[in-house]
């Protein structure tokens, strides 16, 4: 079969090796496949995830799990491989991943039987927020949009949902409605969600541009953090984006777009939560959706926590109150991003289990819990500091 080139890589910590690459080829996405007996033509254009033998022929590129590295001596001679950590054993037949020889990386972009694929799409951003999960970087990522473009057809027409993230999507301007438009051509049933801070709506004409896809199930969430300008405009840490972002929401509804507005609490939000529920009810009756949402422990709030963290048991009246002021004008409000055994009994019917399967966990206290499965849970990041009242349910 002739000698095998390996080559050791870094992927989040573990080793990780490539066999018979060439370190200069340009990054590539590829979809993953554990079908056998595709048609050659597909084949040539799939990695094969090798997960025992017999190995199917003629595949660009196999996938194998260092545990089972063994069997790289049984594929077909002149054959690409990656060599993975056992941690990646979730991969599955349908999902996309992203590999790039020369910057050592692996990245999984897409997973088929999940219901919280998100694409980041830039990593720049006009705010500074201070508890952002994903602190931006004044960079050129331009090259995200064609890989985009280019991983979009690969996704299966049965997913459920997509949401695309950043940084501000927005600052991408025409490449933004490049993706929309892709994924409303070729994931026609997909419902999408927009990540943003709404200001770039302000422009009434991209608002008419953005309304010109004409996407069937799109919807953009917003955050609004106060009814004071003052502290939305410290919260995002940018003189002015209160007003840009009120502006912004008013001409999305004026082309009939649907709007999700987005508060996270935390020490600078939630005293004034329910007055911010009476603002939004007089003024913004026709937004979609109100998200009310718990902290996540990465990004700036670790850096910012003094700042940022109150126990969500301590703001149950501030929460039930907004609740049921909103639920009074009859808009559609939901609570993510928190635990039943923290909530108010009266709120438990507007919790949502919100966070994303890869990074939703479980506390020790939670093991002997009967309602866990009903339960939002915890960011993997909570370990940080998450409530002190946090009890199992017992039968």
């Amino acid at each position: 079969m002739g000698q095998l080139v390996t080559t050791a890589l870094k992927l989040g910590g573990s080793n990780i090796e490539l066999v018979g690459f060439d370190e200069t080829r340009e990054p590539f996405i590829i979809l993953l496949s554990s079908a056998a007996q595709l048609p050659q033509a597909l084949r040539s254009q799939r990695a094969y995830l090798l997960r025992s033998e017999p190995i199917p022929p003629v595949f660009a590129l196999y996938v194998v799990l260092d545990r089972d590295r063994a069997l790289l001596k049984r594929i077909p001679a002149e054959s690409r491989a990656v060599v993975i950590p056992d941690d990646y054993d979730y991969l599955a037949d349908g999902d996309i991943v992203r590999i790039n020889s020369n910057r050592h990386s692996i990245r999984v972009l897409y997973r088929k039987q999940s219901r919280h694929n998100a694409i980041l799409v830039t990593e720049r951003c006009n705010h500074y927020c201070l508890m952002c999960s994903q602190p931006p970087r004044d960079i050129d990522d331009s090259w995200i949009v064609p890989e985009t473009l280019a991983a979009i057809p690969l996704m299966d027409r049965e997913t459920e949902s997509l949401t695309i993230t950043g940084g501000e999507p927005t600052l991408l301007g025409e490449d933004l409605l490049r993706i929309l438009r892709a994924s409303k051509n070729w994931l026609p049933s997909t419902s999408m969600h927009i990540l943003s801070n709404g200001r770039r709506f302000a422009d009434e004409r991209f608002a008419r541009q953005y309304a010109g896809v004409a996407h069937p199930d799109l919807m953009v969430g917003i955050p609004i953090y106060s009814d004071l300008s003052t502290i939305h405009d410290y919260v995002v840490q940018s003189d002015g984006a209160f007003d840009e972002t009120l502006r912004g929401i008013l001409n999305l509804k004026r082309y009939g777009q649907r709007v999700e507005v987005r508060v996270v609490l935390h020490k600078q939000t939630y005293e004034r939560l329910p007055q911010l529920a009476e603002f939004i009810a007089r003024n913004l009756l026709f937004v979609d959706h109100v998200a009310l949402m718990g902290l996540e422990m990465t990004g700036f709030t670790k850096a910012n926590l003094n700042e940022l963290w109150i126990d969500p048991y301590d703001y149950q009246p501030q929460l039930r109150a907004a609740v049921h002021l909103l639920d009074a004008y009859q808009m559609n409000v939901s609570i993510y991003n928190h635990q039943l055994c923290v909530l108010d009994p009266l709120l438990w019917r507007f919790a949502r289990k919100s966070i994303s399967d890869w990074k939703n966990e479980y506390m020790p206290e939670c093991e002997a819990c009967v309602k866990q499965t009903e339960c939002g849970g915890f960011f993997s990041s909570a370990k940080v500091r998450y409530s002190e009242h946090i009890q199992p349910f017992i039968k």
